[in-house]
């Protein structure tokens, strides 16, 4: 079969390309995964993963995760997939269970609305998945009390508050990450808990693909870390993935073709929704939820604030997980809109020096950081493709920042306070708001015996 030529690949055409395929995958007793793909019989694309194990993996192993496999190879080849958005799917290596493609035509569409929105195609993709037919299965019993659980960090405030809050219950925590970038290792140091590494490697011929024409933009990356923790967390015998999306991930950006597109897509309640139907039906052995479902990003900054140890450690900006490491950040940019909400939203909890600590830079005391933070509410445009929370909850942090003689003098505090407030302005009594956004709520899928200690670390 032709390969695309890494040193001078050809000119890229999408719309030549009638099919999406998926070839093959496999795991060997070292855990090196290797997931197969296809553009139509042109290029084929690979990619692989080393899993930490702790010994040989033997062949009823093998078979014992096979549908956590499979589930990591649909999931993960939708960074192929959108390349060029054929509209055919063609699965070799067998078709998804019913809740599997109902979760991949989530992802695969929704889930790359961002990518179709911003690169003005013309429409969502929206491809069909073959289904195969549903099998009998087992009785679905309760699932059995949690003791050992692996939760997914990446280095920022969210995983950092989901950890203790997982260690405050009483559970065997470990952590995991895909990589090992600086902020990671550093909050793995903090916790001072067991930390398992898994190394992606993504088909080296996706940058060239990508400068020959391929469609590029986000895809939705947490869906595939996801997988690859659940599969790790199989093969250790851990009961729990735990992940850490707050329910404001739910909340999208914009309104487009019919859907709300949501550059936190597979962090929400409904990707979480149909991950779990998906893995239901791939596995009984692993459960997942999301932690931190029922709080808001301004509940979980000021749990944060409270973490002093890590305080040093983490870094929520994206910039230091560029693919390109000639625009790799080594720490906070402080010229993003992650670095200036994560700033927003832990100010009201944290004194003007420690976040200049923090931060290297006072953030909102930077006449020319106005307009990134009046367009966290929405003012003048709409709220940024990035993981930041609701309109409200910046809204309710200047509200807050404007009332406190700690902050209101800052130059940024004062323009927002002059500028941005009164376009909210209504009848809106500002206690009860802050008091909604920072209570805990529905839905979640977080275990009763956890909720203690959930309620415990995120409230006052």
């Amino acid at each position: 079969m032709d390969r695309v030529a890494l040193s001078s690949p050809p000119t890229f055409d999408p719309s030549s390309f009638r099919a999406f395929r998926f070839r093959a995958r496999e795991i060997d007793e070292l855990g090196r995964v290797t997931l197969r793909y296809a553009l139509d019989e042109r290029i084929e694309l690979v990619e692989r993963y080393e899993l930490p194990i702790a010994t040989p993996i033997g062949a009823a192993e093998r078979a014992r995760v096979d549908g956590l496999l499979a589930l990591l190879h649909w999931v993960a080849g939708v960074s192929y997939f959108k390349t060029a958005l054929p509209a055919a799917i063609v699965c070799e290596a067998g078709a998804p269970s019913p809740a599997a493609a109902a979760l991949l035509t989530a992802l695969y569409s929704e889930g790359l609305g961002e990518l179709a929105f911003t690169n003005r195609l013309p429409a969502l993709p929206r491809p069909v998945f073959p289904v195969a037919p549903r099998g009998e299965g087992p009785p679905v019993d309760d699932p059995p009390p949690l003791a050992r659980v692996l939760v997914p960090i990446g280095g920022g405030k969210d995983s950092i508050v989901a950890l203790e809050i997982a260690r405050r219950a009483g559970l065997e925590v470990a952590l995991f990450s895909v990589g090992d970038a600086p902020p990671i290792a550093r909050t793995a140091q903090v916790a001072a808990l067991p930390h398992l590494i898994a190394c992606r490697q993504l088909d080296p011929q996706l940058g060239a693909l990508n400068r020959a024409g391929a469609l590029n933009g986000h895809v939705p990356v947490t869906a595939i870390v996801s997988c690859v923790a659940l599969l790790v967390a199989a093969l250790h015998r851990f009961d729990a993935v735990v992940m850490a999306n707050e329910r404001s991930a739910s909340n999208g950006n914009v309104r487009w073709d019919g859907i709300e597109v949501n550059h936190q897509f597979s962090k929400s309640g409904r990707a979480e929704t149909l991950l779990r139907a998906a893995l239901a039906e791939a596995s009984s052995e692993v459960q997942l939820f999301s932690l931190l479902r029922p709080a808001s990003e301004l509940a979980i900054a000021r749990a944060f604030a409270r973490l002093a140890p890590y305080h040093h450690a983490f870094t929520s900006c994206n910039a230091i997980f560029r693919l390109d490491p000639e625009l790799r950040a080594a720490s906070w940019c402080c010229d993003c809109p992650k670095c200036r909400f994560v700033f927003l939203i832990l100010a009201p909890f944290m004194a003007p020096a420690a976040l200049r600590e923090i931060f290297g830079v006072d953030l909102l005391d930077d006449e020319s950081q106005f307009e990134g933070f009046a367009l966290l509410t929405a003012t003048g445009g709409s709220k940024p493709f990035e993981c930041v929370g609701e309109e409200r909850e910046s809204l309710a942090a200047i509200r807050l920042l404007a009332a406190d003689p700690r902050w209101r003098e800052q130059s940024v505090v004062r323009r927002l306070a002059a500028e941005v407030l009164p376009r909210f302005a209504d009848d809106t009594d500002d206690a009860a708001e802050l008091d909604a956004i920072l209570a805990l709520g529905e839905p979640h899928a977080v275990p009763a015996a956890l909720l203690p200690a959930l309620h415990a670390v995120l409230r006052a």
